[in-house]
């Protein structure tokens, strides 16, 4: 069942984040790489910059715990995907999906998904629901743009964007 995350499930949601993350160790760089990858502090200022994350839990029991969540960020002409994450035992049974479609049905601006470059079954995953690799130089311009993160971190990403972004754009 997808629902909205609520302020008890930071926690879970905390937990979530972190143990899909540590898919990253050894692929992202490792000046990039901290324990823990997304402390608390940072997803409450993620939550405070007005992204909302939606979860998926097994079923519709309001004690069950979430096993994926995955944010949304309106930011000006765009929807920002954020931190997509499955727990690792739960992965490879649709939920990133189910929570992708539910995030983006309904979305009336393009949608940009930063994420590692080095992170290649995330970028098949967004490639596989229609999402495309914007160039080098897009993806530099739209990370500053749109996002605030380090310079390190520009340098070692990708964005893909919807059809939507694309319209009119030469690539």
């Amino acid at each position: 069942m997808m629902r909205d995350c609520e302020g008890g499930d930071f926690d879970t949601m905390v937990e979530i984040i972190n143990d899909a993350a540590a898919a990253y160790r050894g692929v992202i760089p490792d000046d990039c790489w901290h324990e823990p990858y997304m402390p608390a502090r940072e997803l409450q200022g993620e939550l405070d910059a007005g992204v909302g994350f939606r979860g998926w839990q097994q079923d519709g029991g309001r004690h069950s715990e979430l096993q994926g969540v995955m944010g949304a960020q309106r930011v000006r002409d765009v929807v920002l995907i954020r931190h997509a994450y499955v727990r690792t035992a739960w992965r490879n049974r649709g939920i990133g999906s189910r929570l992708l479609d539910d995030l983006i049905a309904g979305v009336d601006a393009p949608v940009l998904i930063g994420t590692w470059a080095a992170a290649g079954w995330a970028v098949r995953f967004y490639q596989k629901h229609g999402f495309r690799l914007t160039t080098p130089e897009q993806k530099n311009e739209l990370l500053r743009d749109y996002w605030t993160i380090a310079d390190r971190q520009i340098e070692t990403s990708v964005v893909l964007a919807d059809a939507r972004w694309f319209e009119g754009r030469d690539v």
